[in-house]
Formats: structure tokens, sequence, C-alpha cells
């Protein structure tokens, strides 16, 4: 089973390192530790492990580092930035398998640009050796390219795009990357006061009958070819004030839900392809995720609401090019209200569960039982 969870401890491809405003990602794959046996990482190629690594550090950043403004993505090889997606690992791979590696891949891509858009998260790809296909889209990602003009080193377009790089010759190569990190990083907006969060690892149980952690259940029927997704409301707001929200860290509601969708979905477009029709269901107290919702709406300029706004949003965006048939069950005892009738549009149809008299009559303002 492919788990997308990790931590910078155990990455075998890059190094993390965070001084200050400034992180510096650097891209050193270790060709022995593919994900699947088979093939070698060579040339600092890639497969969906070393990707999987990189989304990780990515979202570490944003929650964990919130102070960093620029990052700077380079490489740890000599005369070689990155050559792309393993053709090895692409030629014994299935379709479903490219299709899930490539949809990550570009989602993570996406990451780069949303972080810069929403977080003012500014990157700059070092290239200082060859890049080459989809090791130039993800020099495509960042805000700026810096590359290596040492005669040897080239780059290998995927498509037709004219490149946008700036050149420095070796000697004056580190001079002027650090000159490009000031100047983004003096350009973002973002301003963070205090430390951010740790990330821990999700509670997460996986048994015959599907996925189950605290939020969130997935049932699966393997013989109807379904899974049902149940995400818990919380039972009560939470706290209501940006320090008790950093102090309750990733055990906030709005984050820890929307971490355990996130990973749910990708573990079941990656491991569970004969699963093709997806169930959404809520249970709770609507009334309490509107107040939720409230209290992201009032304190949205806050960095920790604000990066637990965006993780919904790429959350529904993955589940929405998931490629699956999507079905929301709206019955009693639903909460899709707020943020989680976002999950109902999503659906690609809605079923709902006609009230009864006694519901009909119930006076305004009351909560169906």
């Amino acid at each position: 089973m492919v788990t997308f969870d990790t931590h910078p401890d155990r990455y075998a491809h890059w190094r993390l390192n965070v001084d200050g405003p400034v992180a510096t990602l650097t891209l050193d794959v270790d060709e022995d530790r593919g994900l699947r046996p088979g093939y070698k990482l060579k040339l600092n190629s890639y497969d969906l492990g070393v990707d999987i690594e990189l989304a990780d550090a990515l979202q570490r950043l944003r929650f964990e580092h919130p102070a960093v403004r620029c990052l700077v993505l380079t490489s740890g090889k000599d005369r070689m930035f990155c050559s792309g997606a393993n053709i090895y690992m692409l030629g014994q791979s299935s379709h479903a398998w490219k299709v899930n590696f490539c949809k990550f891949t570009n989602e993570t891509r996406n990451s780069f640009e949303d972080a810069s858009r929403h977080s003012g998260l500014k990157s700059i790809a070092a290239l200082n050796g060859t890049t080459a296909g989809g090791g130039y889209e993800l020099a495509l990602a960042c805000d700026e390219i810096l590359m290596v003009d040492d005669r040897s080193s080239t780059i290998s377009l995927p498509r037709r795009q004219p490149p946008r790089d700036v050149t420095a010759k070796p000697k004056e190569f580190g001079d002027a990357l650090a000159r490009r990190t000031d100047a983004l990083e003096s350009s973002s907006r973002m301003e963070v006061s205090g430390k951010g969060i740790v990330l821990n690892a999700l509670q997460r149980r996986v048994d015959a009958n599907g996925l189950h952690y605290p939020n969130l259940d997935v049932l699966v029927d393997r013989a109807a070819r379904n899974a049902t997704f149940i995400l818990r409301a919380p039972s009560t707001v939470g706290p209501d004030h940006p320090d008790a929200i950093v102090g309750a860290g990733d055990r906030w509601w709005p984050l820890a839900a929307a971490r355990e969708l996130d990973d749910a979905i990708l573990l079941l477009r990656t491991n569970e392809g004969e699963l093709g029709t997806w169930v959404l269901r809520t249970e709770g107290n609507p009334t309490v995720v509107l107040a939720v919702d409230g209290v992201l709406a009032a304190h949205g300029e806050h960095w920790l609401v604000r990066e637990t706004i965006g993780l919904w949003r790429r959350t529904l965006s993955r589940l929405d090019v998931s490629s699956r048939s999507l079905f929301a069950l709206i019955d009693r005892g639903s909460c899709f209200a707020g943020t989680l009738f976002e999950l109902a549009l999503a659906a690609d149809r809605s079923y709902m569960l006609a009230p009864s008299d006694a519901v009909i009559a119930a006076p305004a303002g009351s909560v169906p039982a």
C-alpha cells in the first residue's frame, strides 16, 4: 500500500534546510530507493516517492515554518538539476498508475504557484545543471529561474514554451542567487509573528473495512466497487481566537479534517483503482459547522487560518479531479453546510432525503433530529 505521509527525517531524495526567512530544498535522489522495484532513479530523475517528499516539504513550510518567505530549489548532483520523470518507471507502469502519478505531480507543481499567490511564499529554481522534461516543469512552477551558464548545462523543454531563465557564470552563480533570493524575500507580502505548528503523523487505521481517522471513516465495498466517505463535524465550535487556534495546532478541527480527507483521497486514488464510485456523507450539527466557518471568516487574515482555508481549497480541488463518480447523500443527521456544502457541490449528483411532515411543521430555526 502506497502512503503519502512522511517527514523530513525520513526523506530519501530531498534535503530541507530552513535559515530564517529562506528555505532551501536540495534534490539529491537516491537512485536505489525508488518507490517500486525494477528501476534506478538515475540522473536525479523522479518517481512518485520523490514527489511525495516534495509535497510534504512544501506543506510543512506553510504550516511549520510560516515565516519563510523564499524557497530555493536546487540540486545536490554535479551538473544535473533534474532529468524529469524516470522513463523506466513509466515504461513498467500501468496506464492507471501513470495517470495518478502525473495527476499528483501536477497538483504538487500547482501548490508552488498557490503558495506564491495566496501565502506570499516565493520560490526560485536554482538550476545548477542540466534540466529536462518534468524537471523543467518543476522549475516553471517557481516564480523565477536562475540557470548556471557553464557551457555544458542544457534545458530540454517538455513542450514548446519560451524559456524565462536568467543565467549566470559558475563563479557568479552564488552571488546572483543571493541577490534574487533577497529580492524575492523583500517582495513577499507575508508577515508572520510567532512560530508555526507541528504537523504530527495522522492517526490512521487501515482494516478490511477501509480507512479510519478521528474525524473521517472511509468504508469500502469491493464487491460493489464503491467507497463511502463519512466526515464528522465537531461537537463544539472549538477555539475562536487566533492564539487559541494556534494552541490547538493540528488538532483544530478544520485543519485535522482537511488533512484526513486529503490523505484518504490520495490513498484511494492510488491504491483502490477498482472503486469507481465514491459516496460522500456527513454527520453532525450544521449549526456548529456554520459557526466554525464564521471563525474562519472572522480571522481569515491570520496565517494559520489562511493556510487551513488554503488546504481545504486544494483538497476539494483534488477531489474534483479524482476521476471517480461522486454522489452526495443528504439525509437525516447530515451537515452539508458551509465548507462541507462544498462536498455536495463537488459531487456529480446529490440525493436528498425528502422531509417528513413532522420536519416540515417544525418551528422556524430548529434543527431536525
